[in-house]
């Protein structure tokens, strides 16, 4: 990669992000966050440098910069995504560590986060601006649609779907061949052995639905 990147956002998961890029060896220009107590600040030396929705930074972007979205909230992600694709009409780039593994047979979209130790096996097909947080195991012929987010450890077996917006919380364990539902959300630690609803929020061992 030629180009810089800014990236978006500088809070939860920009600080790794950027050793992503730096682990890739791709310079970072600096970071845009919506909170202005950050401009001005600095992480590891690179600048925080104004508000993700400044003209005068987002001109940059397709030109001279590339662009990432560092941002763990799915609602304002989306929102940044779609300020990227229609106002510079670009599409966010991946991160993806040097320590992950990608099989050769899977495909992956667009702007996602995959942190160090994360598999993702054979004929998997993962979407956009997903987020898969360290040592997470998409095993092979999982279909993982858009915004999906897949905390530490979990492991994710073979068969899997993971629809739009799905959450998955750290060390969790889905059986293979289930399907989670549309911005479903599944507790860290819980164990999945039955497809989970869209909307559905499942914990515990075995993973059962909380009562709102």
């Amino acid at each position: 990669m030629e180009k810089p990147v800014i990236i978006f956002g500088a809070k939860g998961i920009a600080h790794p992000a950027l050793e992503i890029f730096n682990s890739n060896k791709v310079i970072v220009y600096g970071f845009l966050e919506e909170e202005a107590s950050l401009h001005g600040t600095e992480i590891n030396v690179v600048p925080v440098l104004g508000h993700p929705e400044d003209d005068g930074f987002l001109k940059l972007i397709g030109k001279k910069c590339e662009a990432f979205v560092a941002v763990d909230d799915n609602k304002y992600r989306q929102f940044l995504v779609k300020l990227l694709n229609e106002r510079r009409k670009v599409q966010p780039i991946n991160a993806i560590h040097d320590r992950a593994y990608i099989s050769t047979d899977a495909s992956i979209g667009h702007g996602n986060f995959i942190n160090a130790q994360v598999t993702v096996g054979a004929g998997s097909t993962v979407g956009s601006h997903c987020i898969f947080h360290t040592g997470a195991i998409i095993d092979h012929t999982c279909q993982v649609e858009d915004f999906v987010q897949v905390g530490a450890g979990s492991i994710v077996n073979a068969g899997v779907t993971l629809k739009e917006g799905a959450f998955v919380g750290s060390g969790v364990t889905i059986v293979a061949g289930l399907t989670i539902g549309k911005n479903a959300r599944i507790g860290a630690g819980s164990v999945v052995i039955s497809d989970v609803k869209d909307n559905e929020t499942v914990f515990g061992n075995p993973a059962v639905p909380i009562k709102k």
